[in-house]
């Protein structure tokens, strides 16, 4: 190896594991024993000193994460335990939770929740989670994915319809002019000349050019069903040769088992005409031939093309049920386009994407009933904010309108409704943490909070259903005044600490805009020492809002990001002279996690009961009965007390 190389190759040496080793040093057998400089306890030949440098504990290394952003160099027994703190060492939060669409029902709570800007605030954590989910949910659906016939179309396709066309469109609508055969085929080849054609082959405008990829596909799978076939063909005429042969050679079939196998397939072989041309080896199936058919549900599995229909449909005609061609839409209303009523973007939308989540097809899809007939259904929506743009997002079409909130401000943590894999309604927190920050994570904000956060954590009216919007808190960290928040910046769960009114300097504000010496904050005036000491048993979220208070503040937060904060890599795409690409990395980023500091108990708040509120509570209204009523049980009584006197 190269340390032999270097060295010199000692052929006793490379044995020799002998720390008490005899031999005498020659220069070309052995060298002398000697032990690690390291102080590690070790005892080698000399000449493999600068191989036990690859595993010396003692040995100076950098981080096992380098090449992820970790500039620390330790002893190499100390990279385990330094893999628990490592900056690098990043853990990514895959709790998972599903939260639905609100029901026509239940529209007058989250009506006056989105109209009053008193609850819209951050301690009213379902309504922000909720909100903020929304968002997400918003940002994801496509609307071509939803309403493609709403699609605005591409300037090229727009210009082809209108019939203004490019030189190089020439070539492909030069068709319309020319002559047809007699089976209504263009003669392309005579009227397009050499140069034309290839132009006609570059041609990008072309509708659905974005799908020739899937096309593609579809192409393959039919040409090899096709070789297939034809491979089935040829050992089905070499059977039939092998047949013939063996026919030849007067060998007769077993009279028994032929008489058997129409026992048990009799039926089926008269029904579908296939008695006459059957033979005990072949013409089992239905189907005349087998081609690969690509299901990727129930609703899209298509009748294949070898299908042949049962005798009783084509025996006689006169015994087969009438049917029409009936097609309903709205012009059956009797009422002109324009005065019908526009559909609602967002509702109509989440009502698509749940018809399609739930029960895996879209509202009126086109459903075969059998084998040869299919219903054919359509549904037509009008949109005030119609046609939609190629990438539009549900969030682009409502930017600008005032969103109320649509979906259920109570969460879902499993379900068996459908797969969250491929599903637009569940949600992951997907926020980056230390490695030894994610099991307080996980804790506090999933496991404490979001789990119990409806009717145990934060309490809300009993009367919410008839639209009462009074929420309270019930917990606080123990040893500690301090209330749950959500941050919409960190779009997380934090813990804010009650301030005392006199570290405010008197309850006047400060502009960290302005770097006079005469508008810093309270913090920035005290010696240096002193806030680095300070910011020292800061969690991480407050470190990173701390940073963006002043450049002092943001200087002194830096000098922990090694200690406390965490770094990843801002990957960049770059494209090549030679039409390739690759991804490099751009630039180390180092920032705080959102973590606040953990809670190892919680305890109830000094929160009034929730009888007081309903005892001023606008939708709390009592109904005083004056009037007697009798009991059902009065009846009975007066009923017996009758039948006595009657006797007397």
């Amino acid at each position: 190896n190269y340390f032999q190389r270097t060295m010199g190759y000692h052929k006793h040496c490379d044995k020799c594991y002998n720390v008490h080793c005899q031999v005498p040093a020659q220069t070309s057998v052995s060298c002398i024993v000697v032990k690690c400089h390291k102080n590690c306890g070790a005892s080698l030949h000399m000449c493999k000193q600068e191989e036990h440098q690859l595993l010396c504990p003692n040995e100076i290394v950098p981080c096992l994460n380098v090449y992820y952003g970790c500039p620390l160099t330790m002893l190499r027994h100390r990279l385990a335990k330094h893999l628990e703190v490592c900056p690098a060492s990043l853990v990514c939060c895959s709790q998972e939770w599903n939260r639905w669409p609100i029901s026509e029902t239940d529209l007058t709570f989250y009506r006056n929740v989105s109209e009053n800007p008193v609850v819209n605030t951050e301690e009213n954590l379902d309504v922000a989670m909720a909100h903020r989910d929304q968002e997400q949910l918003f940002q994801s659906i496509k609307m071509k994915n939803i309403f493609p016939e709403l699609i605005l179309e591409d300037s090229a396709v727009q210009n082809i319809a209108a019939g203004i066309n490019s030189p190089a469109d020439n070539a492909c609508c030069s068709v319309d002019s020319g002559e047809y055969t007699e089976n209504g085929s263009a003669k392309l080849d005579e009227e397009l000349s050499q140069e034309e054609r290839d132009t006609l082959a570059k041609c990008t405008d072309v509708t659905s050019i974005q799908n020739y990829s899937s096309w593609e596909k579809i192409f393959n799978k039919e040409k090899e069903g096709c070789k297939q076939t034809i491979k089935n063909l040829n050992k089905g005429e070499k059977g039939k040769e092998k047949e013939d042969q063996e026919s030849s050679t007067s060998k007769e079939v077993n009279i028994a088992e032929y008489n058997m196998y129409l026992v048990h397939n009799g039926v089926m072989l008269i029904n579908f005409g296939q008695l006459a041309a059957c033979t005990p080896r072949e013409k089992d199936f239905v189907y005349g031939s087998l081609e690969p058919i690509e299901v990727k549900s129930v609703r899209t599995f298509n009748v294949p093309t070898s299908y042949r229909a049962k005798r009783n449909h084509l025996k006689d005609p006169s015994r087969k049920a009438q049917t029409t061609h009936q097609s309903v839409d709205t012009s059956d209303l009797g009422i002109s386009i324009e005065d019908l009523p526009k559909c609602e973007e967002v509702s109509t939308t989440l009502l698509c994407s749940l018809e399609k989540e739930l029960k895996g097809h879209s509202i009126s899809e086109s459903v075969s009933t059998d084998g040869l007939y299919t219903d054919i259904g359509t549904q037509t929506y009008i949109f005030s904010s119609a046609p939609f743009k190629q990438d539009a997002s549900l969030a682009d079409v409502i930017a600008g309108k005032p969103c109320r909130l649509y979906l259920y401000i109570e969460a879902e943590s499993v379900t068996r409704r459908h797969n969250k894999t491929s599903s637009a309604f569940s949600y992951m927190c997907g926020h980056y943490f230390r490695r030894d920050e994610y099991c307080f994570h996980f804790k506090n904000v999933h496991s404490d909070i979001q789990a119990s956060l409806n009717g145990w954590f934060q309490q809300r009216c009993p009367l919410a259903y008839l639209g009462c919007t009074f929420t309270q808190m019930r917990f606080h960290p123990t040893g500690q005044e301090a209330i749950v928040k959500f941050s919409k910046d960190g779009s997380t769960l934090v813990l804010q600490p009650k301030a005392n009114s006199s570290l405010c300097a008197g309850g006047k504000t400060f502009s960290p805009k302005r770097n006079d010496a005469q508008n810093l904050d309270p913090l920035s005036s005290l010696p240096l020492e002193i806030i680095q000491h300070i910011a020292g048993y800061l969690d991480s979220f407050t470190l990173s809002q701390l940073s963006q208070v002043s450049h002092l503040l943001r200087e002194v937060c830096a000098t922990l990001l090694q200690e406390r904060g965490m770094v990843s890599l801002k990957w960049e795409k770059k494209k090549h002279s030679s039409e390739g690409s690759s991804w490099i990395c751009q630039k180390k980023v180092w920032k705080f996690s959102s973590q606040f500091s953990s809670v190892d108990r919680w305890s109830f708040s000094d929160t009034p009961s929730m009888s007081n509120h309903l005892g001023t509570c606008s939708f709390y209204q009592r109904e005083d009965r004056t009037e007697p009523v009798a009991l059902p049980c009065l009846g009975e009584v007066r009923d017996k007390h009758g039948k006595l006197k009657h006797k007397r």
